[in-house]
């Protein structure tokens, strides 16, 4: 029997590079995305959009809408702006608690289809400063999701896996096209238009990978 994967998938760069290692590794893919009250739709449009091109049997898309109720981000609260330039410390676009409930909503979807393996995109170098990308907070997650399912209770242990935690952007791009990974039809903009910004966190670590790279980001930008 196949073994199974959930994959944390947004419809961006970082998750969809995990869907093509994910199924170089042999596993079924079983993407989950989350509605989770972020400021635009597109995300979740490209996702659908990814796990069509990856031929998946079942791409679960979860309404969790609720962390715009919440706020403190701006990627949840329209009132806030999403920074055009660097900021110092942790960024205003860090959505508080919010790998932490997706990891947690991954496991138990991944104990019910009997998955071994849960992939996410977190990235601890070329990132925003989240501090839910770190690997302390990783390891910490696994820990807890073993004690707390019955897969890690009984004599099993469901794993987080995050092969790109240790890759710079361009590391991450680099494997993806080794993948031919569909990057054409991914997004990383945090304002979610049809052109990509060029200007925010998100998509200048992406230009910056594909320029030392040397290579052209296949998504389209405003003014180019």
């Amino acid at each position: 029997m196949q073994k199974k994967a959930v994959i944390v998938l947004s419809g961006g760069l970082d998750s969809t590079t995990c869907m093509g290692i994910a199924k170089e590794r042999g596993y079924e893919l079983l993407p989950i995305t989350f509605h989770y009250g972020q400021r635009h739709n597109r995300e979740v449009e490209q996702a659908k959009k990814v796990a069509e091109f990856y031929n998946v049997k079942d791409h679960r898309i979860v309404d969790i809408n609720f962390l715009n109720q919440i706020g403190g981000s701006a990627l949840t609260d329209s009132e806030i702006d999403v920074p055009g330039e660097e900021e110092e410390g942790i960024p205003n676009t860090y959505v508080p608690a919010r790998n932490m409930i997706f990891l947690s909503l991954a496991s138990a979807y991944a104990e019910v289809v009997g998955a071994e393996a849960i992939y996410i995109g977190v990235s601890a170098l070329d990132y925003s400063g989240y501090p839910d990308c770190r690997p302390e907070f990783i390891d910490s997650m696994d820990r807890t999701i073993n004690l707390a399912t019955k897969a890690g209770t009984t004599g099993g242990h469901l794993k987080i896996e995050t092969p790109l935690i240790h890759l710079t952007k361009a590391q991450t791009i680099e494997e993806g096209l080794r993948l031919s990974v569909p990057y054409e039809l991914t997004t990383s903009c945090y304002n979610g238009g049809e052109e990509a910004c060029g200007e925010c966190d998100s998509c200048r670590l992406r230009l910056k990978g594909f320029r030392e790279l040397g290579e052209e980001d296949p998504i389209p930008y405003k003014g180019k």
